[in-house]
């Protein structure tokens, strides 16, 4: 699904995170209590990327990403989140909002490969990562929202996860100027629209700071995760 670029929000893309989907095979591993993770907010090693094992995981305040070679889980603290309300959307990013055509889920392993393309500083996501998430995306899970500039190429996007009114952004990537912005925008218009309660952005930086991300407690952030998965 698509949107031309002159509309003044990316709401009506809203019905492409409607999908059907499927509850995989329960987890066989049970996790510690976040509570236990530790100053940087790591809490184990082990496990592996199915996707029972990534459900149970962001359903009880975790997310992987490698550490120590291994597959690592996180819960930070304090953690990133996006207010439903609290983007900050400056005259000129809405400007550029206008420039490009924005799209959601169709081509979801092309961002997540593009937001793991081993150039980038700091790149952690592997064909591992890359294959487990497109499965979560097939049953319905994991959903990305793309920004195509002229010629159609895609210039940018993002990725993430969706359960119930929750929703975890796990990497964005930009190819030119305010792409990754764009679909930051189109993204948190969607989830206003579908009732997202919870836009969990894991750690905050700079970047996101400066476009409204906030942090708070670990013990907020599970009460508020509770209520968001909870209907």
């Amino acid at each position: 699904m698509s949107v031309s670029t002159d509309t003044s929000g990316f709401a009506e893309l809203a019905p492409a995170f409607d999908r059907a989907r499927f509850e995989p095979d329960l987890s066989p591993w049970q996790f510690p209590s976040p509570e236990l993770a530790d100053a940087d907010g790591f809490l184990a090693v082990g496990g592996d990327l199915r996707p029972g094992t990534l459900l149970a995981a962001y359903r009880c305040g975790l997310f992987p990403m490698p550490a120590r070679r291994q597959l690592g889980w996180w819960s930070p603290d304090p953690r990133g989140i996006i207010p439903r309300d609290g983007l900050h959307v400056s005259r000129t990013l809405r400007r550029s909002c206008r420039r490009f055509d924005v799209r959601a889920n169709t081509a979801f392993t092309e961002v997540m490969v593009a937001c793991g393309d081993p150039r980038r500083p700091h790149g952690w996501i592997n064909r591992q990562f890359v294959a487990a998430y497109t499965h979560l995306h097939e049953l319905g899970w994991a959903h990305s929202v793309e920004v195509y500039g002229d010629g159609g190429a895609l210039v940018g996007g993002v990725y993430g996860v969706g359960i119930g009114r929750f929703f975890a952004g796990e990497s964005m990537f930009h190819r030119t100027t305010d792409a990754s912005k764009v679909a930051l925008v189109a993204l948190v218009d969607i989830l206003r629209a579908r009732g997202c309660t919870l836009f969990d952005v894991q750690w905050t930086t700079p970047h996101l700071r400066s476009l409204g991300a906030v942090d708070i407690p670990r013990t907020e952030y599970l009460a508020r995760l509770a209520d968001a998965i909870g209907d």
